[in-house]
């Protein structure tokens, strides 16, 4: 994520006749206005998607008086990512209701840490698995690349999708493997979504838009990449790419940045089958394109 100006969002706004957003009261570089929680549905009992960062008391009291203004409760939980700022908050929130909820996300190929307090609630969601409740139906799509255990939720009613980390609300993001992150781009571009309601940020009201400015801005950096790789005559390292291409980068955090999201592109190249790695696995590898692999 990078530098913004970034829109005030009220602590709690009605976004919709059955999506509520509270926001997590966790602003930050990387978390922007905070991580946007969703109250979802129309009765006396909701699901809740994501849940803010550990310690946050006075997010606990923002959610204890939305539920209270709105006569409900919360019977599921469903967590779109692993990070901290989205999984961090939920058992804070447990004293708030009268039995603990169900709580769902997608499981990880790795080794998960899952609290012993969770192990009797926790659930695993599959892509396409569906999750009513009163005015509420969702669709989960899952949506790899952010994380590898990142999942959206499609909201039948209104045609609108919860990207969780996958598409901010403002800015770009960031992500752990680039190749499945662009296949989950064109996954929810099928879906040709109304309106966006990202992890952070404002609500985006033009999702396909959106999601197509994501996919072409990724394309466009990876061309400049690969016209880098054209005009070497030997393999170069990231470190060498990133200054030719983030020419107007100064600073030593963001130039980090810029060599990781280079690295990135290049492992993508290199699934892809147009690029590949001559020595090691580090930021010191070497890397060129491979003839005649129709880029």
């Amino acid at each position: 994520m990078m530098s913004l100006t970034l829109e005030a969002l009220p602590k709690v706004e009605q976004l919709s006749a059955r999506v509520i957003r509270i926001l997590g009261l966790n602003p930050g570089n990387m978390t922007l206005q905070g991580t946007n929680t969703y109250l979802i549905g129309t009765g006396q009992s909701r699901i809740l998607v994501d849940t803010g960062e550990t310690n946050k008391p006075e997010y606990v009291s923002l959610l204890r008086e939305t539920l209270q203004q709105h006569k409900t409760g919360i019977h599921h939980v469903l967590i779109t990512h692993r990070h901290h700022d989205h999984i961090g908050g939920l058992e804070g929130i447990f004293p708030l209701l009268d039995q603990p909820p169900k709580v769902s996300k997608v499981k990880a190929d790795k080794q998960e840490k899952i609290p012993d307090s969770l192990q009797s609630i926790l659930t695993y969601l599959s892509d396409g698995d569906k999750i009513s409740t009163e005015g509420a139906t969702l669709k989960v799509v899952t949506t790899p690349g952010h994380t590898e255990d990142h999942f959206s939720l499609l909201l039948e009613e209104e045609n609108s999708i919860f990207t969780g980390d996958c598409i901010l609300g403002q800015g770009s993001t960031v992500f752990e493997d680039l190749f499945l992150y662009m296949k989950s781009l064109e996954k929810l571009l099928l879906l040709s979504p109304t309106v966006l309601y990202p992890g952070h940020g404002p609500v985006v009201a033009n999702g396909r838009e959106m999601i197509e400015q994501y996919i072409k801005h990724r394309n466009e950096r990876e061309q400049q990449i690969v016209n880098v790789l054209e005009k070497c005559t030997n393999p170069v390292t990231p470190e060498e790419i990133v200054q030719i291409v983030y020419k107007e980068v100064t600073e030593p955090m963001l130039l980090k940045a810029a060599e990781n999201s280079v690295t990135l592109h290049l492992d993508k190249l290199r699934k892809d089958g147009k690029a590949k790695c001559i020595t090691g696995d580090s930021s010191e590898s070497k890397w060129c394109l491979i003839p005649n692999s129709n880029i």
